[in-house]
């Protein structure tokens, strides 16, 4: 069994994709998959040179990465995997306000306590949330961001890398041909990238 632990921000539409895509390789392949909270929000802080597009579109972030801190704080890591689905659907596929109704009905369907919620206007998860965020992408890279993958095989040999960027969804065996793919580069000593263009957007509608 190999244990896969991927790091999300749950408005990051490729990090989505990539959970997604993990989601189908626990089907295929003997792999467990446990998720973790990281911030773009965070990440970007102070950067020069974003542009302003996106600095709007980081700005009400901190908001659904502190709820959901929140809640594996209080309810332990497993809860995220629900809570993740719940928030991301609404996110990407309904395309619902970053706010409280978001968080409040998120909650709700996974049967978490919508006072969950709160969490979103307070700096009381912020240690967990950073110490979650470097977890991510110590082993990665401080420049990278999501989706962030550590992977830890039955010998407990570990790698991590940022990726995969992909659209769309491989599913079934095609996302077991994916991970093998990944992992044989993302294994070989000394890789560091494979890139093109992006032809597609993340989430299509």
């Amino acid at each position: 069994m190999t244990n896969a632990d991927m790091w999300f921000d749950p408005r990051c539409p490729w990090a989505w994709n990539a959970s997604r895509w993990l989601l189908e390789v626990e089907r295929v392949r003997e792999v467990r998959l446990r998720f973790h909270v990281l911030s773009l929000t965070v990440l970007n802080d102070g950067r020069d040179g974003l542009d302003e597009w996106y600095r709007e579109w980081l700005r009400p972030g901190l908001g659904p990465v502190r709820v959901a801190i929140a809640a594996e704080q209080k309810f332990g890591n497993e809860v995220l995997r629900d809570l993740y689905t719940a928030l991301g659907n609404r996110i990407h596929h309904d395309r619902a306000p970053i706010g409280r109704d978001l968080y409040v009905a998120a909650l709700a369907e996974v049967g978490l306590p919508v006072e969950l919620a709160d969490a979103a206007d307070s700096t009381e998860h912020d240690e967990a949330l950073l110490a979650s965020h470097r977890a991510g992408l110590e082993p990665v890279g401080e420049d990278l961001g999501t989706p962030a993958i550590h992977v830890t095989d039955d010998a407990g040999r570990r790698n991590a890398f940022f990726g995969p960027v992909v659209a769309p969804i491989p599913r079934g065996e095609d996302a077991g041909r994916l991970w093998d793919g990944v992992l044989l580069v993302a294994g070989t000593d000394g890789f560091f990238e494979l890139k093109r263009a992006r032809t597609r957007r993340p989430i299509e509608h």
